[in-house]
């Protein structure tokens, strides 16, 4: 395939590096956001940039006609207008706030717990994320994802950032020297806890999972999550 990397930070640097060694070709790398005629010679879109800037990255590649996969966080109050789009130019999409596999399996054994522990009050869920520096938006995209699968199926509410109260489910954010992500789930009651962690140990699982995601996503119409690139939804 024929890819646009529209974000060529170290997310971008490492999909590349995927991306070639799996036979594809980079034919567009971009730093700024992009205009729909700079995608003319692009078969699928790539886009890790800036909250600031990605959904006008993926409303260009889907002007141009172009399916895009998305993994930037931190620009979700336009998610419905992405897929609006979509829909109106019968293109393709998908957004993931993260695409390694591990995480993906994590987020259905984060909702079978949660609802298992629906029920037992005595459990106080909270939840602790790990970032590198240079991490930009607080809590991350996968912490969020994590926290709607518990408020799916438990009495919580919202969640809420270093503040905690019977209907929030508390997110520390913590940002230290080069972690790629840690995330971890705690029920906690007076006579035990129950703890889930998934730790990334590089952005290579990251990497893949998109790069997998956008060969599942050429030549289809549509809006997709990773549950569908991987087969979960039935699980």
């Amino acid at each position: 395939m024929k890819i646009a990397l529209l974000g060529y930070g170290k997310m971008g640097k490492a999909i590349e590096l995927i991306a070639l060694s799996r036979g594809h070709e980079i034919v567009l790398r971009a730093e700024t956001v992009v205009k729909p005629e700079q995608l003319s010679e692009v078969e699928i879109a790539i886009e890790f940039s800036v909250p600031e800037a990605a959904f006008s990255n993926i409303t260009a590649a889907l002007e141009a006609g172009v399916p895009v996969v998305s993994g930037t966080t931190g620009w979700l109050k336009d998610y419905d207008k992405a897929v609006e789009l979509c829909h109106q130019k019968k293109g393709a999409f998908i957004y993931a706030s993260n695409f390694s596999l591990g995480v993906n399996i994590f987020f259905q054994i984060n909702e079978y717990l949660a609802k298992m522990m629906g029920n037992h009050s005595q459990y106080e869920v909270s939840m602790e994320e790990i970032h590198h520096v240079h991490k930009l938006d607080k809590p991350s995209g996968t912490a969020i994802t994590l926290a709607e699968g518990i408020i799916k199926h438990t009495h919580k509410q919202h969640w809420a950032l270093d503040k905690s109260n019977s209907e929030n489910i508390l997110i520390e954010s913590k940002r230290i020297g080069e972690f790629p992500g840690t995330h971890t789930i705690r029920y906690h009651s007076d006579e035990d806890d129950l703890v889930l962690t998934h730790e990334a140990h590089n952005r290579n699982g990251f990497s893949l999972g998109a790069v997998t995601a956008a060969e599942w996503l050429s030549g289809k119409q549509g809006v997709f999550t990773m549950k569908d690139v991987l087969g979960l939804q039935n699980l």
